[in-house]
């Protein structure tokens, strides 16, 4: 195998698990640990990965990464704060939650001060910011590496954070909701990180806007049967909704 084969199928593998360090890499292809490094070198230095301490993230592609934070903002504004709306509604004082990242999380977090002596877990650098100024809401920010334009923060790090949490809630974002794929998400990277707050919630809720609702995204996160309910909007007519079941919540906007 030729160095450049190597490192396109390290490409591959990092893709398909979000993951991976350097001495997985050495055991998978056979070589010493100063090749692994060349290689990591080579593929940081052309943007084809992002390297951590002790391992590596796949880099995004401009033509299959996240619409960039100030553009999604201002996407759906009406229907997101309906969203945020009904999720409030069931949120009580004294509980505690984990905020995962997207607009449609963020105006939940607008809406947050509503709320008195609750916690909040997020890896959203925007939503954090957000909090802060509430002196009633106690909060954590899981570490990382920040994806660029969209103020996430991802990586083994983030992930582990959430695997040491147990909360009432959990509010996702999501790319796509489809009754047989489920949840999907636009990249590899923020998959782990998404299912360790799953598993960290006693109830996991999808606030999604009515135009994700069965689109199928790139990458997988869970079944529908992994989380108790979605919540979207009535702005758009939904194909299939009998097969949601009651998974799906519709807010009026």
């Amino acid at each position: 195998m030729t160095a450049t084969e190597r490192r396109d199928q390290i490409v591959e593998l990092l893709r398909a698990r979000g993951y991976i360090n350097a001495g997985e890499l050495s055991e998978l292809f056979s070589v010493d640990g100063s090749t692994i490094r060349r290689d990591l070198t080579f593929l940081e230095k052309t943007g084809r990965v992002i390297r951590t301490h002790g391992g590596l993230l796949p880099a995004q592609d401009a033509s299959e990464g996240d619409t960039p934070y100030n553009i999604r903002r201002n996407l759906n504004t009406r229907e997101k704060t309906c969203i945020a709306a009904a999720a409030l509604s069931e949120i009580k004082d004294g509980q505690s939650m984990i905020l995962d990242n997207g607009s449609t999380v963020f105006h939940l977090a607008l809406a947050l001060k509503a709320r008195k002596n609750i916690t909040v877990i997020t890896n959203d650098l925007m939503t954090a910011m957000q909090l802060s100024q509430h002196p009633s809401i106690t909060l954590h920010v899981a570490g990382g590496v920040m994806l660029h334009n969209v103020y996430t923060l991802v990586g083994p790090d983030t992930t582990k954070k959430f695997e040491h949490m147990h909360v009432d809630w959990a509010f996702l974002g999501a790319e796509g909701v489809h009754f047989e794929s489920g949840i999907t998400n636009i990249n590899t990277v923020e998959i782990p990180v998404k299912q360790a707050m799953i598993a960290a919630a006693e109830r996991t809720v999808v606030l999604a806007d009515s135009s994700k609702i069965g689109y199928r995204a790139l990458s997988h996160v869970c079944l529908l049967d992994a989380i108790d309910h979605v919540i979207t909007d009535d702005q758009r007519p939904i194909k299939n909704q009998n097969k949601y079941g009651e998974k799906l919540q519709v807010a009026r906007a």
